[in-house]
């Protein structure tokens, strides 16, 4: 497995991405045997995708980055901070000019625009999915970068494959959050869950272009990896933490983040 990684990272981070949008698709098919989702249970489910995005950010992405800068003999805080802020400041301005739609509060963001509704909603939940598909491929690209010791190589592969679990088990709410509000406004259950699982699609893409960076950019591979945390931190604070506390019983989404932290967390440190 692991020497299989690092020959053919690209593939594997492709691999990695089609499992975390195959959950999302997986996500979004709940329109056929239900109508309608609880509140709470969103709230729930969106404070578990938080609590697994936080925990992936540090274990998965951010302390690696820094382990490597330290290794190749950069001054490991720098690329740190530098890719993480560089990464928010991306979504910062993807959000600002991308028309989208939030899942739970039904605000329109960015530049105005005459879309569907259905297209705006959509687009929130690509707008999330960019930032993981990009994680998990450059995870994969730096277990194979060539820049580790050797003892490091395995931890590594093994930090992608758990990142991509996590990343994988945080989109079921994602493609329900698509889906299933469409359903509840009338749509058929098959168009509902065609959009819902579309919304997925762009991982893949991102992990590929993630991991090809990763490796052919390798100099800058902390950055990379702190750019991808950066950006995961933004979702988490700009949209899953607020849409999580929207009702009264807010502590439905504070315990689902704490889970998600433990699950993600448990993932990296016994597999990574």
């Amino acid at each position: 497995m692991v020497a299989w990684v690092v020959e053919n990272p690209i593939l594997a981070a492709f691999l990695g991405t089609t499992f975390t949008y195959a959950v999302t698709a997986l996500g979004a098919a709940l329109v056929f045997p239900f109508k309608n989702v609880s509140k709470k249970v969103f709230n729930g489910l969106l404070g578990f995708s938080a609590g697994v995005m936080i925990a992936a950010s540090f274990w998965s992405l951010l302390n690696p980055g820094i382990q490597l800068a330290e290794q190749i003999g950069m001054i490991p805080w720098i690329p740190a901070v530098i890719g993480f802020l560089a990464g928010g400041l991306f979504l910062l301005i993807v959000d600002k000019y991308l028309p989208h739609i939030h899942v739970m509060t039904k605000h329109e963001e960015g530049l105005k625009s005459s879309w569907h509704r259905s297209i705006l909603l959509v687009l929130a939940i690509t707008l999330h999915n960019i930032p993981e598909g990009l994680a998990v491929g450059v995870a994969f690209g730096y277990a194979a970068s060539g820049l580790l010791d050797p003892s490091m190589v395995e931890p590594a592969v093994f930090g992608a494959i758990a990142l991509a679990i996590g990343i994988g088990l945080q989109n079921f709410p994602e493609g329900a959050a698509v889906s299933v509000p469409l359903r509840r406004e009338g749509m058929s259950s098959k168009k509902a869950f065609l959009i819902g699982q579309f919304s997925g699609m762009v991982e893949p893409i991102a992990g590929v272009l993630g991991a090809i960076l990763a490796i052919y950019m390798r100099s800058a591979l902390p950055y990379a990896l702190s750019f991808a945390a950066g950006a995961m931190i933004y979702v988490v604070i700009e949209e899953l933490i607020p849409e999580s506390q929207m009702m009264e019983t807010t502590k439905i989404a504070t315990i689902g983040a704490m889970i998600g932290f433990a699950v993600m967390m448990t993932l990296d440190v016994a597999l990574g």
